[in-house]
């Protein structure tokens, strides 16, 4: 099988040359928040004597009826298969291009024909293969509302730092899937995670795929100097992995590495505050003894899990809500700003205060677990 390119870590040059396959859904792509609301505007301003064929397209696909399209940036299609298209004019599926574009994916994958940065980062099989079993689960099992998105960069370097829980990392899968189906330039999230995660089988190789890597500061710099949007998660392991009864409590920060980051390559950090993933798997216990023997973190018991198998396995279907916060700026630190402690330990601390005052936010306005 042939060798796939490599290419450079130039965030701009890399979306600029991504297949068409990639991009074959509607400009524009579903937004969150105010932008729904300029469907119903749009389609009001249409004349009146318009036939209702004529006012649907005097407004952009995806402002429709103030809904996003079934396609954003860099999705499958509706079928979810590599390539597809949106369907006849009727809203069947034309097959004929959905196996014609899954062929071109699979020649393409055995004559080596894709690009991947210096990461191991796999823009294609990312989009195509990755990330379309995730949107029923963001869609319609979790439901996620995400906002603030316009906070997030366009096209430079950010760092997106959020809380952690859920026994499972669905928290950081999720907030992937809002940046890259929901923010206006289609962003993906570059997450740095613990080492484990690239010991697993498969999983390992599938993080490196889809553009993670190992949570250090070199590989962060690299990335947020390139203009890459990274994402980390500070409480680590004792934020996923704390009990039901400390839900929304945030944990340490560790000791600000990724402030550290930061401040050196002048990119902005993002707050990014998640309620919803700490109710999918409520832990209540953790089996210390069977943790150990194979080498986890925890070993979690649930009101579903172990006993009921693989169906423990299944995340209750709270409803989410990710709201990503206003900026911090960090550009404006004289040199060597990273290497004090304090002003280190300050930033991190901010942070922290500011997705932690969020979340009480949101938990204030929400009325229900499941409804919202």
């Amino acid at each position: 099988m042939a060798e796939a390119r490599v290419i450079p870590l130039r965030a701009s040059e890399r979306r600029s040359a991504s297949g068409a396959a990639a991009r074959r859904a509607p400009a524009g792509g579903g937004r969150a928040g105010s932008d729904r609301s300029k469907g119903s505007s749009a389609r009001a301003e249409a004349p009146a004597d318009a036939a209702p064929d004529e006012q649907a397209g005097d407004v952009a696909p995806d402002l429709v009826d103030g809904r996003p399209p079934e396609g954003g940036p860099g999705r499958a299609g509706s079928a979810g298969v590599p390539g597809a298209g949106s369907g006849t004019a009727g809203g069947g599926a034309d097959w004929e291009d959905v196996l014609a574009d899954a062929l071109a994916f699979t020649r393409r994958r055995l004559l080596g024909d894709y690009k991947v940065d210096e990461f191991g980062f796999d823009e294609e099989l990312t989009d195509q293969v990755f990330m379309p079993p995730l949107r029923p689960f963001y869609e319609k099992w979790f439901r996620v509302e995400a906002t603030g998105l316009h906070n997030v960069p366009d096209d430079s370097g950010a760092l997106v730092v959020a809380n952690h829980s859920g026994t499972l990392p669905w928290d950081a899968m999720m907030t992937t899937l809002a940046l890259r189906d929901h923010h206006p330039a289609g962003r993906h999230l570059r997450m740095l995670g613990a080492d484990l995660v690239f010991r697993l089988p498969v999983v390992g190789a599938m993080a490196r795929k889809a553009g993670h890597t190992l949570a250090c500061n070199p590989d962060a710099e690299r990335l947020l100097s390139g203009g890459e949007l990274v994402g980390v998660w500070p409480e680590g392991f004792k934020g996923i992995g704390k009990p039901f009864r400390d839900r929304y409590k945030l944990q340490r920060f560790g000791r600000g590495g990724f402030v550290s980051a930061a401040l050196r390559t002048g990119a902005p950090i993002v707050p990014c505050s998640i309620v919803g993933a700490e109710e999918i798997y409520p832990k209540l216990a953790d089996i210390r003894p069977l943790a150990r023997l194979l080498g986890l973190p925890y070993f979690p018991v649930t009101p579903f899990f172990p006993h009921l198998g693989p169906l423990g396995a299944v995340p209750l279907p709270s409803k989410w809500y990710i709201e990503f916060g206003e900026p911090i700026e960090t550009g404006g630190y004289p040199d060597g700003a990273a290497d004090d402690p304090m002003l280190v330990f300050g930033l991190s601390d901010q942070v922290r205060e500011t997705i932690q005052q969020t979340l009480y936010r949101l938990l204030s306005q929400r009325r229900n677990v499941f409804l919202g």
